[in-house]
């Protein structure tokens, strides 16, 4: 029976571990604890919601006429609808640029070409997904970059780096290849690099 109890309580505690230190993460970076818990729930909240910016439609399958039967097929077309999510790229951007006016300018768009250039290698497309990212490399380049470049400033250096690095290198950079992912709602900052740019504010904060 207590081992029952536990097992269904330790997703729970693992939540709360991961709360916790998620809220310190983001005080690192000079939100009062209430700012801190707030902007964690707006994010994952978020996480949830696309915000709809562009529609494009293209064809699937070119219109086809059959001899000596005179079947006509008409071309397939499908409707692609290009998204910005809240969690992944709205909020975490709204707060760098809230960030990047208390932080040195040139080391923090340093970093983020660093970590441009790396997402931009590791990001693979996944087919009626989006975009796949390792979690955790966003964080870790942005934290290293940060360390060896902004010194006292790293931990905002960092988060910075860490979301506009990952949006560019591994969402904006790969708009042109939309149509081979061939899913209904491509997600910018959300899909498979919504947890890399969660993570950021975390990992990179501590580490720096």
């Amino acid at each position: 029976m207590w081992f029952v109890f536990l097992l269904l309580l330790f997703p729970f505690l693992i939540f709360v571990l991961f709360f916790q230190v998620a809220t310190f993460s983001f005080t690192r970076l000079g939100l009062s604890p209430e700012g801190a818990v707030l902007l964690f729930s707006l994010s994952l909240i978020g996480g949830v919601i696309n915000i709809p910016v562009s529609r494009r439609k293209f064809v699937v399958e070119e219109e086809r006429l059959f001899f000596p039967f005179l079947f006509y097929y008409p071309p397939r077309v499908r409707e692609q609808i290009i998204a910005v999510n809240a969690g992944g790229a709205v909020i975490p951007v709204l707060f760098s640029l809230y960030l990047l006016e208390r932080t040195p300018l040139w080391p923090a768009l340093a970093a983020t070409l660093i970590v441009t250039a790396v997402a931009r290698v590791l990001a693979r497309p996944v087919p009626g997904v989006g975009i796949s990212l390792p979690a955790f490399i966003p964080p870790l380049v942005a934290a290293a970059a940060a360390i060896l470049l902004a010194g006292e400033n790293a931990a905002p250096v960092a988060y910075i780096a860490g979301v506009w690095g990952t949006l560019i290198g591994a969402d904006l950079l790969n708009l042109h290849r939309l149509r081979e992912l061939g899913g209904h709602v491509l997600s910018i900052g959300g899909a498979g690099v919504f947890d890399g740019i969660f993570l950021v504010g975390v990992v990179a904060a501590l580490l720096a």
